[in-house]
């Protein structure tokens, strides 16, 4: 695989937010409110200029978002038949909009259909990357549903300006085979970056509801929501926001859903997504009833933070605070040794007092990645009491990525470019409520006839 690409963050890119940096950048300013949006991840300063961690409580305010409680977890589980995946029974995955009303339509038999979606900035993707798409391959799993992956490798070329179409294209081919490694079945999967899908014969309706949607969505509203200002951020960044939405409705795409448009478009959408992508679905789930579509249900989750600390998240820019889906197992063993601990600066004093698993990244990181929720417990109350080290806690984090990286590589290599190619073709999937034989042979006639003018066209050229 590729070697991670030294790509540093330009104006308007995710920046890599080490506590170095968010240290840097308190000397100007005391104290700071924490920041969230898809370009900018900060917790903010206090009084004294340090830098806090991310207060997700405190998201869910601001956003005006619900937590997901142990109610919704009974019920999710009572109506699934399944066991909540680890990251929503230890509030990994902790704040949703609509994710209710998804159950109730699963209760009633009614179809839906899972978006989530990466923006390719580096040829390697993170294991803080794979976490939205472990999580949504489990509730492939769980539901059965079809899944729409984009990749937003337009967005990466708008917001930075040293990087060509041609040097993104490369991350979005690599990216697509990361993810495809994860696991997703390819029956009820469609994968598509938006430089090549825009431009094929399949996003007319794609298209026609971007425009839709970006006439209906103001300046102000997208100032007001990403903090864009007139005269740094370019005009292909006030637009994207309607391509991201456009994915969250099913009539964009009828060689999946049926070109029956009035009935597809009650299919409703439920996104798994970081907190930080949240302000572009509150544009979408703003605007959708203006067109006449159901409001997109999401399900946010928290960041995988710095092996520097949980001030800030995993930044694909800063390879030691990261560990990178390509890594060795003796990059991994260094990386983490390395990493942000929570113990105390003696061994006799941290028998005496303990471990702070609040703030220990090793730990943090055993949450995300352990599935055994006993020995988790376990750890946590050794390590708490001062009976584990930190050495120790290292080295069970390092087994445990190893483990997991390492599982990752075994599935990547089988990741052909041909299965990168059948992944990324436009075609039905199949799934539970699919169209008709009736309607899919209606949709492959007019495609047919489509191609054949076209082709007709172009011998008429020569």
């Amino acid at each position: 695989m590729a070697s991670v690409s030294e790509i540093k963050d330009e104006p308007g890119q995710p920046p890599a937010l080490t506590s170095l940096s968010l240290a840097e950048a308190s000397q100007d300013v005391k104290s700071r409110e924490q920041v969230i949006t898809p370009f900018d991840v900060s917790g903010g300063f206090d009084e004294q200029g340090k830098p806090k961690a991310i207060d997700y409580h405190k998201l869910v305010d601001t956003f005006g978002s619900q937590k997901i409680d142990k109610p919704l977890l009974e019920r999710f589980e009572k109506v699934t038949g399944h066991k909540p995946h680890r990251m929503l029974r230890r509030g990994l995955v902790f704040s949703h909009r609509d994710l209710n009303l998804i159950l109730d339509k699963y209760e009633k038999g009614i179809p839906f259909y899972l978006y989530t979606g990466r923006g390719p900035s580096s040829d390697s993707m993170h294991v803080g990357h794979t976490i939205p798409f472990e999580f949504t391959k489990y509730l492939q799993d769980v539901f059965d549903v079809p899944l729409v992956i984009m990749l937003t490798d337009d967005e990466k070329f708008f917001h930075t300006p040293k990087l060509t179409l041609k040097e993104i294209y490369k991350f979005t081919v690599q990216n697509a085979m990361d993810i495809i490694a994860v696991g997703f079945d390819m029956r009820k999967t469609f994968i598509f970056a938006d430089t090549e899908f825009v431009d094929g014969g399949f996003a007319s309706a794609f298209n026609n509801n971007v425009r839709e949607m970006g006439k209906r969505t103001t300046i102000n509203q997208i100032k007001n929501t990403f903090g864009f200002e007139n005269d740094i951020n370019n005009i292909a960044e006030f637009y994207f926001p309607a391509m991201q939405s456009a994915t969250a409705f099913a009539t964009s795409f009828p060689f999946i859903f049926g070109t029956d448009a009035k009935k597809v478009s009650k299919v409703p959408c439920l996104i798994p997504c970081a907190i930080d992508q949240d302000p572009y679905f509150r544009q979408c789930r703003d605007n959708a009833p203006k067109l006449g579509y159901l409001k997109p249900a999401i399900i946010h989750s928290v960041f995988l933070p710095s092996l520097r600390g949980s001030e800030s998240k995993m930044s694909a820019s800063d390879a030691d605070s990261s560990i990178f889906l390509s890594d060795t197992d003796n990059q991994i063993k260094k990386k983490v040794g390395k990493a942000f601990s929570g113990g105390q600066d003696t061994a006799e004093e941290h028998r005496k007092i303990g471990g702070r698993t609040a703030i220990d990244v090793p730990f943090q990181y055993l949450t995300f990645f352990m599935e055994d929720d006993e020995e988790l417990e376990r750890i946590r109350v050794e390590y708490e009491a001062g009976r584990m080290q930190s050495g120790e806690m290292k080295m069970v984090c390092i087994k445990e990525l190893q483990t997991y990286v390492s599982g990752f590589r075994e599935r990547r290599k089988a990741v052909t470019e041909e299965t990168r190619k059948e992944f990324m073709r436009p075609r039905q999937l199949v799934f539970k409520g699919m169209p008709g034989e009736k309607e899919r042979q209606d949709a492959r006639d007019k495609r047919i006839k489509f191609l054949e003018e076209e082709l007709e066209r172009l011998k008429n050229e020569n």
